[in-house]
């Protein structure tokens, strides 16, 4: 009897070491786990304060970046011919830029551009081609006639040479002694003409060039101006298709034509158009950039 009971208790305590040598076993890979798990966590912690840190930095160069773009528009003018602009972004950084200057003293130049796309490399090229066209940096081309413009601008920026991006413009001349307008379009919505009757309501029309391509999209495109005379009161809105490609509630797309009714018979400034456009959505940001620039003669 006293045999079988020492058996058992040398087999008992032969199983209490091994429990032992295996709850030993697990307390340092638990041990171990938790120290790498630690390190794991520090690791973690440090790459998500890099990824902040980075995102902050990317913020503020984008915001610096913004800036810069608004900072080339040009002032509103308060003398003939008058300007009021809105340009509202869609993200961050958009394609769509405009300007207006004195060519001389008898010309007035006005234009609006639309770059495909967003993000830095869209506001880049818009950058480019604004100082081209304030500075007149094109060779080969009379800045007071709009055809020769457009196609100076498609020989300068080739899709190409532009990470396959091009851009469409809407780029108009005043005579101020004539009174004519002279302009040109490659790819771009219609600019709208406002005049009041003098026995009836404003009458719009639709200021566009037939044929005219994008800028950058095919070499040696000819491009074709066209003329209207404009009088005293008359206003002339260039914009982007942003500011009427928006769902309306029915899932039909807003035109351009119920855009220039809206601005013929409410209201033809630009904060009242971007605050109608915009009762088309649902309250968010529009799905493009929000471009329109009014002159007045």
């Amino acid at each position: 009897m006293s045999e079988h009971v020492n058996e058992d208790a040398v087999h008992l305590r032969a199983e209490i070491a091994r429990l032992q040598a295996e709850l030993d076993d697990l307390r340092l890979l638990n041990d171990a786990l938790m120290e790498h798990g630690e390190a794991v966590e520090d690791q973690l912690a440090q790459q998500n304060l890099q990824l902040e840190q980075t995102q902050q930095r990317l913020d503020a160069e984008l915001a610096d970046a913004a800036r810069y773009l608004f900072s080339i528009l040009p002032e509103k003018r308060d003398t003939l011919p008058k300007t009021d602009w809105l340009l509202v972004p869609s993200t961050e950084l958009g394609g769509d830029s405009f300007g207006y200057r004195r060519i001389d003293d008898d010309h007035f130049a006005c234009y609006l551009i639309d770059v495909c796309g967003h993000g830095v490399g869209a506001a880049l090229l818009s950058v480019a081609v604004i100082n081209v066209l304030r500075s007149s940096a094109l060779v080969n081309a009379d800045f007071r006639e709009p055809s020769e413009v457009l196609a100076a601008l498609n020989d300068m920026f080739p899709m190409e040479r532009q990470s396959n991006m091009f851009f469409t413009i809407w780029y108009g001349v005043y005579n101020a002694t004539s009174g004519k307008l002279r302009y040109a379009s490659g790819g771009h919505p219609p600019a709208i003409h406002l005049r009041q009757k003098a026995d009836g309501p404003t009458e719009p029309t639709l200021l566009i060039t037939m044929g005219g391509m994008a800028i950058g999209a095919f070499p040696d495109i000819a491009f074709e101006s066209a003329s209207l005379t404009m009088e005293p009161g008359d206003r002339l809105l260039l914009l982007s298709d942003g500011t009427f490609e928006v769902d309306r509630r029915d899932g039909e797309m807003l035109t351009v034509d119920e855009l220039a009714a809206f601005a013929a018979g409410t209201s033809d400034r630009p904060q009242a158009i971007h605050d109608w456009v915009c009762s088309f959505g649902d309250g968010g940001p529009l799905p493009d950039d929000f471009t329109l620039l009014r002159i007045e003669f």
